[in-house]
């Protein structure tokens, strides 16, 4: 978006504080750029005056960026004479988008000729040195190619970025439009690839590309994301939340002054922004973005504004189990979200219901609203089993359909029997240097089940640079254990010591809550009659050793 570093320092990240809203990466669109908004290759000066000052703040705060690029550089770009040099000549004219090029002098790239992938990456270098993190290769609607057979355009380039972004992050990937290349020009002409879309799925995070803001949209979307990581294998799949186009005519539009600039925007209606970031908790990755529009909770009446503080807190919360959830992706293949039907391939409605329900990992089903109104009603299958609702603790039996209403506040998110959830205890302002000393177990009772919890420093993976904690949940007679294994492994900034809280979900009152077979007092726990949920706090503990926390 056009946003400046004035901005970023003193009214965004000031305001996500105040409000409470956690925040991890800034995504800024196009108008960053000089001397051209579409095709330029250098921070605008006038907006960041100090670009290596302004990454080092956004470090600071715990924050990471990206920048939006698209495949094209204009004659009249400073960096152009020395790109073309460095592509020996070989840069052709033409295939910007419609306003970018001036006097038709847009300049693309062929990313499979050596030199012109070299020039092309060149031109990253100095915003890399200035600080960035990582990019969003925005390739839409300009002419570049890859004439390298046997691979598609897009899993070639992003491969590239992948290598670059390794060397700097630890972890190689970009952010990038969903099969950008066969927008733009059909795959440069090749056919029934041997790789199609599938090589992809090993660095990019693909985001859908300019969304309409409509009810439609979003119901799309449910579908989209299981069925493309069930169908590809790709479980980084990233949408607009809010949507992208189409804000004209939409509810509400207002004027206002932020960092010394008057900018016109747009909002969604109510219902429809909660709804969306609702949907958004629950997704692989959660990226609120717009053209130019309201996408901030305090931009939204009283009742969307708390719902959407509440579920971008939520989000975070579940970090960790999304964090495992992305480990087992990357060793399995078996994606974050996931169809109903691959979780129950027999069950004849989870191929029925597979465009408006999916899991969130094996124990989690989610229903997301679909449907205008501050109170409604999702139609839910449930498959076998006993499910338990993660807002209100009501339990529902499976194989049956039944409707479930709600409002603002909560949607339809319901955990199987045996399933464990854990999250943050507290809410924090960023992931990245917010330590995990504070653990929250969420166990829907009605059976057993097993569940763990990957952690490692975020930049490197694998042997002594990673941690696994085993957890299991065992119901027998009225005997209840919840098992929390020693942490196997170890790397660097690793936390010595934890608290667990254990959220048991639809449960009877406790005549006994013994830790390692000692008795806990009566305020180290808490059942709530109402919702039918105990809450074991347990005393803090070294992760090396295990705990064992029984109750009958």
């Amino acid at each position: 978006m056009d946003r400046t570093a004035a901005d970023y320092e003193n009214t965004i990240l000031p305001k996500f504080r105040s409000e409470g809203v956690p925040l991890d990466v800034l995504v800024t669109d196009t108008d960053f750029k000089a001397v051209n908004s579409w095709s330029g290759w250098e921070l605008d000066t006038a907006k960041f005056p100090d670009p290596k000052g302004f990454f080092d703040w956004s470090a600071s705060q715990g924050l990471h960026n990206t920048l939006n690029v698209h495949p094209s550089i204009l004659a009249s770009d400073p960096q152009f004479s020395q790109a073309q040099a460095t592509a020996k000549g070989k840069l052709q004219k033409g295939g910007c988008a419609p306003g970018a090029s001036v006097n038709n002098d847009c300049y693309t790239f062929d990313f499979a000729d050596p030199d012109q992938l070299k020039a092309y990456m060149d031109l990253h270098r100095t915003m890399d040195q200035q600080g960035n993190d990582f990019w969003w290769l925005d390739w839409c609607c300009d002419a570049a190619q890859s004439s390298l057979p046997g691979v598609t355009p897009d899993a070639w380039i992003n491969q590239q970025y992948a290598t670059a972004t390794g060397n700097t992050l630890g972890r190689g990937f970009v952010l990038s439009r969903a099969y950008g290349s066969l927008q733009a020009g059909g795959y440069s002409g090749q056919q029934a690839l041997p790789t199609g879309p599938w090589a992809d799925k090993r660095t990019t995070v693909h985001f859908t590309g300019d969304t309409s803001s409509t009810w439609g949209t979003l119901k799309l979307e449910v579908g989209y994301t299981p069925g493309e990581s069930a169908a590809t294998g790709m479980a980084a799949i990233t949408h607009d939340i809010g949507g992208h186009n189409d804000t004209t005519g939409l509810k509400g539009s207002e004027t206002y002054a932020d960092g010394g600039q008057h900018r016109t925007t747009y909002k969604l209606p109510d219902d429809l922004y909660a709804r969306w970031v609702q949907f958004g908790a629950f997704q692989p990755i959660d990226r609120l973005h717009s053209n130019h529009s309201d996408r901030l909770p305090w931009q939204y009446g009283a009742a969307a504004k708390e719902s959407a503080k509440k579920f971008l807190n939520l989000r975070e919360n579940l970090v960790p189990y999304t964090y495992t959830l992305a480990e087992e992706a990357n060793r399995t293949g078996v994606p974050i979200v996931r169809p109903t039907y691959l979780e129950y391939p027999d069950e004849q409605q989870a191929y029925a219901t597979a465009g408006s329900e999916y899991f969130y990992g094996s124990d989690v089903l989610v229903a997301p609203v679909t449907t205008p109104g501050a109170s409604t009603t999702t139609s839910v299958w449930f498959p076998p089993g006993r499910w338990t609702d993660y807002f209100t603790g009501k339990t529902y039996a499976g194989g049956t359909t039944q409707d479930v209403t709600t409002d603002l506040d909560s949607m339809p998110v319901f955990i199987k029997a045996g399933g464990i959830v854990p999250t943050r205890t507290h809410n924090v302002a960023h992931d990245d240097r917010s330590a995990l000393t504070d653990v929250t177990l969420t166990i829907a009772a009605g059976g057993s089940g097993s569940s763990g919890l990957y952690e490692d420093n975020g930049t490197t993976a694998g042997p002594g640079r990673s941690a696994t904690t085993e957890i299991r949940y065992k119901e027998s007679g009225g005997r209840h254990t919840v098992s929390i294994g020693p942490t196997k492994g170890s790397f660097r900034g690793q936390g010595k010591d934890r608290q667990w809280t254990l959220s048991i979900m639809g449960t009877s009152t406790p005549t006994r809550v013994t830790a390692n077979g000692v008795h806990l007092p009566p305020h180290a726990y808490h059942w709530d009659a109402n919702s039918r949920v105990l809450t074991v706090t347990v005393p803090r503990h070294t992760v090396h050793a295990p705990i064992t926390v029984t109750y009958q």
